[in-house]
């Protein structure tokens, strides 16, 4: 079963491994597992779903595997954020534009 983008984004540590990953152009396994105090399995899990929800490449090299965020996915992911914070932002405007116009005509029904 793919894990989706939101799925992955759920969970605070794989948030914090990806901001991580957002500050250094590859790092190793290990030294992600070093800035959390959970064991080397829950990271490697945290990052195979990273993986799997196309967040994170993995190069093999040597006996390390150095994880890189995919700024690709990164992106995708802001723009299809904007998109909706935009559309949220007119309905709200709508919303407050038929409110303002509530609001007047209560006035207007009080004052006759």
């Amino acid at each position: 079963m793919a894990i989706d983008i939101f799925s992955a984004l759920a969970d605070p540590t794989r948030r914090r491994i990806l901001e991580i990953l957002a500050d250094h152009d590859g790092f190793p396994a290990s030294e992600i597992h070093n800035q959390f105090q959970v064991s080397p399995q829950a990271i490697s899990q945290h990052l195979k779903i990273l993986r799997e929800a196309n967040l994170v490449h993995m190069e093999k090299k040597a006996q390390q595997r150095i994880y890189r965020i995919n700024t690709e996915a990164m992106v995708e992911f802001e723009e299809w954020s904007c998109r909706m914070r935009l559309r949220w932002s007119s309905r709200l405007d709508t919303l407050d534009v038929v409110l303002k116009a509530e609001m007047e005509k209560s006035k207007k029904n009080q004052t006759e």
